[in-house]
């Protein structure tokens, strides 16, 4: 087990080389903890899971709270306001973090799999290289299947995010009750996308669950 000394040397060795960006050097640190590129993948598919498990909470919640304005009956506009506008914001950075997470997926995906076919290439063995290609090929299929639907989700949410922003700023140079119900027709007319959005959300949760299983 790592203590929480090795623990915070080594994440402070992993801020120091990410922010220096050179990727040789990250890898060979994490190598001195005994964290290959296989390890680091799953580490990253896992927070590339949670980052969509949060957005997509994010954005049913987000989208909750748009309709719940529509149905404005009195109270503070200001009030009303402000939070639509938090729960916006916190939807463009729950956004960002998956995208964030997709591209360091993709970087260390990318490496893991040229590093892997340069080792096969120096097995001797005929029977032995073959199984490595075998696995090497099934690896990057489920893999690919995953980062697909990663990136589906992904490019579902800019319009979303775009119908959100619309209706906040609306609501800014408008702040009145009429407004506010006028709303109402736009909202609806997004719940479609909104669902689509949550289901591919999930459908791309569901293929990290089945990445990670299927390593090691």
């Amino acid at each position: 087990m790592m203590t929480l000394r090795t623990s915070s040397l080594l994440l402070l060795l992993t801020l120091i080389v990410q922010v220096s960006g050179c990727t040789s050097a990250y890898y060979g640190v994490m190598e001195q903890f005994g964290r290959e590129k296989r390890h680091i993948l799953k580490d990253r598919v896992e927070a590339g899971q949670e980052a969509q498990e949060e957005a997509q909470q994010q954005f049913e919640t987000t989208y909750d709270a748009f309709k719940t304005v529509t149905r404005y009956d009195g109270g503070d506009l200001e009030d009303f306001y402000d939070k639509m506008e938090s729960d916006f914001e916190e939807c463009e950075a729950r956004a960002q973090d998956v995208r964030d997470q997709i591209d360091s997926i993709e970087q260390v995906s990318g490496d893991l799999f040229t590093e892997w076919e340069s080792e096969i290439d120096q097995i001797s063995n005929h029977n032995l290289r073959g199984r490595s290609q075998d696995a090497l090929r099934e690896s990057q299929e489920r893999y690919d299947r995953m980062i697909a639907a990663m990136q589906t989700a992904s490019a579902k949410m800019d319009p979303v995010i775009t119908a959100f922003r619309d209706q906040v700023l609306f609501l800014k140079h408008n702040l009145n009750a009429r407004a506010v119900a006028s709303l109402e027709t736009n909202v609806l007319e997004i719940e479609s996308e909104v669902r689509a959005l949550i289901n591919d959300m999930q459908a791309a949760i569901t293929e990290a669950e089945r990445f990670l299983a299927s390593m090691p």
